[in-house]
């Protein structure tokens, strides 16, 4: 399995900054770093010298291995009293929180208040300044409710004396990024493409590590403090053009059918099932996808002078990094929401009540038996059963839920908090144990647990699943899976073992 710290070097895109470091100035707060900018502007950050602090919702000893240099403090934003004791110290924070996973009915008044809280711990704790990373559109038009939430956020900040620097961006190309699997998966597996009227609305599209550079760059420059930018990539085009590039890309002939009519909700819902991306997600960015979001000034190339990428560029590179299996942070990591705070098998205060467990002895090696299992899900399947695993995923994808389409971020290595499909990683201990909890809608709380244990001249490979009812309905719906159990539990084990060299 990788290292996590060779993966980070990989990932370092300030090298060719045209800023000057300065790790002189004090501590950084980073919020929100569990997101996907986040989890690449803190390796950055620390490369260039700086002393982090790292602000998450819930610990976990995963950021401690990605991070060893970083302080990690666990504060929800809507903790105000957590939050101030967190910015004591602190020179400058990044404000990098969204709420957009939660729906659009929710994350809008979520939104604010996390706004509102930061704004008066900064002010208390009297740091220098704030830098935050936001939507681009026009504040006057009518915009989605994702687009006026990004501006809302904004507004808020600057109501207090910290002085705050806005970065505005459009959609964002790369690696992990919500928006290219969106377009990648749309483009990929169908020949026929409904084109809506907001399919023709301009874009300007940045590639994530553009982003970065941005958001490192204007806090290395004094002058950007209390200014508001809008950062984008060397492109305008619209969403159809970013699709049609895509599709020459990829070498595939694709049929634009165009329609007088937007249709936004209904092509995000069809959109979800068709994509990695669950129906919350898709339908905040597609709801902004009717409102122009170009760069009305360049200001920020001539104070940081370097050369954006263009849309293709972008889209190549995230998928050469696709291709080489090193994607360093997914949208998939702050979804969904509650993930964070969910309670663990260790925390239950009584153990699940219903369970099935079954094991097989194997002579093949440890190290390569738990290198097989961390493969499972993802494009590589379950081994067996996956018609089972896909109709399953499809039910919950109907529902709202997130389906086993989200896939991994790697394919060949995990580590906790990963996704594997409608599972998460929870635990896990090398060429010993990996334990996953589900996410799928269930009417109760679900893990999967896979134990390696050397029994003289054999390992044991074990697999055993726990389940915890909600209510009546739950203990009726473990009843009715219970027998697929065997046929489908005994399997993944058998094949893990036998996949294993």
């Amino acid at each position: 399995m990788e290292v996590e710290g060779e993966v980070e070097k990989n990932y370092l895109f300030c090298a060719d900054l045209p800023t000057t470091p300065q790790p002189g100035i004090g501590k950084i707060l980073v919020s929100g770093a569990s997101g996907y900018i986040g989890g690449r502007l803190v390796p950055e950050l620390l490369a260039r010298g700086y002393q982090v602090r790292v602000l998450v919702r819930a610990d976990s000893p995963e950021y401690r291995e990605r991070w060893p240099e970083a302080e990690i403090h666990v504060v929800d934003a809507l903790d105000k009293e957590g939050l101030k004791k967190t910015m004591k110290g602190v020179h400058t924070a990044y404000y990098l929180i969204h709420s957009m996973r939660l729906g659009e009915k929710k994350f809008e008044a979520v939104d604010i208040q996390a706004a509102v809280n930061f704004r008066e711990a900064a002010k208390e704790n009297k740091i220098s300044r704030m830098i935050y990373l936001g939507g681009l559109g026009d504040i006057d038009a009518n915009l989605s409710a994702h687009l006026r939430s990004r501006m809302q956020v904004a507004e808020e900040l600057k109501k207090g004396k910290v002085p705050v620097t806005v970065l505005r961006a459009a959609i964002i190309i790369g690696s992990g990024s919500a928006s290219y699997e969106i377009i990648k998966n749309l483009v990929k597996n169908f020949p026929l493409l409904l084109s809506p009227t907001w399919a023709r609305t301009k874009c300007q599209p940045i590639a994530v590590r553009d982003v970065i550079k941005y958001l490192v760059g204007v806090l290395e420059l004094e002058e950007t403090e209390g200014k508001s930018y809008d950062i984008g990539g060397r492109d305008i085009l619209s969403y159809q053009e970013m699709m049609k590039i895509l599709a020459d890309i990829l070498c595939k002939k694709r049929i634009f059918v165009p329609l007088p009519f937007s249709f936004s909700k209904g092509y995000a819902y069809i959109t979800s099932l068709l994509t990695p991306v669950p129906a919350r997600i898709t339908m905040c960015l597609m709801g902004g996808c009717k409102n122009e979001v170009v760069c009305t000034n360049d200001n920020i190339r001539n104070l940081i002078p370097f050369k954006p990428l263009t849309y293709k560029e972008a889209i190549i590179r995230a998928m050469t990094r696709e291709e080489q299996d090193k994607i360093y942070t997914r949208w998939s990591d702050a979804y969904p929401p509650a993930h964070e705070l969910a309670i663990k098998l260790r925390e239950l205060p009584e153990p699940p009540r219903y369970t099935s467990a079954y094991s097989i002895y194997t002579k093949k090696d440890r190290a390569s038996i738990f290198r097989n299992l961390c493969k499972i899900g993802g494009k590589n399947g379950w081994f067996n059963s996956n018609l089972l695993w896909r109709l399953r995923g499809m039910i919950d994808r109907i529902f709202m839920g997130i389906g086993t389409s989200r896939g991994r971020r790697s394919h060949s290595n995990l580590r906790v908090n990963d996704v594997i499909d409608f599972w998460r990683v929870e635990e896990m201990k090398e060429n010993e144990m990996l334990l996953l909890r589900a996410e799928m809608k269930l009417p109760g709380k679900a893990w999967l647990k896979f134990n390696i244990d050397q029994e003289q001249d054999n390992n044991l490979l074990s697999i055993k699943a726990f389940f915890s009812p909600r209510s009546l309905w739950g203990k009726i719906y473990w009843y009715i899976f219970f027998p697929f159990h065997h046929f489908i539990f005994y399997d993944i084990i058998h094949q893990i073992a036998k996949r294993s060299e």
